[in-house]
């Protein structure tokens, strides 16, 4: 059986909040609560792609020959509302 959540009221969370994020991060779930009454829950993120560094996608991405041409910055600051 899995134990309740770890709940700390507002002021302590703020006040915590790197300890809080540094438990979350390792798996615990905390419940943030005002006057006594829960109003958050604070879970961990479930990472779809672990990036280990600099170069983790190497080999796994194709760009075009053209990808930095005038024409092309010129279409995609359009697209933005830049050009």
């Amino acid at each position: 059986m899995s134990e309740a959540p770890v709940q700390f009221n507002i002021h302590d969370a703020k006040t915590n909040l790197s300890r809080i994020i540094d438990r979350v991060e390792h798996g615990e779930e905390i419940i943030i609560s005002r006057a006594g009454t829960p109003v958050a829950k604070v879970i961990p993120l479930n990472r779809r792609v672990d990036r280990i560094g600099r170069g983790s996608l190497a080999g796994q991405l194709v760009v075009a020959d053209d990808w930095d041409s005038t024409e092309v910055n010129e279409s995609v600051a359009h697209d933005f509302g830049l050009g």
